[in-house]
């Protein structure tokens, strides 16, 4: 499946919901995900589904001074 990821287009196999995807990119805390220009709560990441051409904004948070 074609998936567009911070401007990049990238194919992603054996993922079917936002929460899936992050634990493929190894991303579990301190982000911010917009799916099709909706920001995600994390409690929904395990049902919001993914299709092909979805469009995925994923901020990291980082701290510091």
């Amino acid at each position: 499946m074609r998936l567009t990821v911070n401007g990049d287009e990238v194919e992603v196999q054996g993922v079917s919901t936002v929460e899936e995807y992050l634990t493929q990119l190894g991303v579990h805390r301190m982000i911010v995900v917009e799916h099709n220009g909706e920001i995600i709560r994390k409690e929904r990441y395990a049902d919001a589904e993914l299709r092909e051409g979805d469009r995925l904004e994923i901020v990291h948070m980082v701290g510091g001074g």
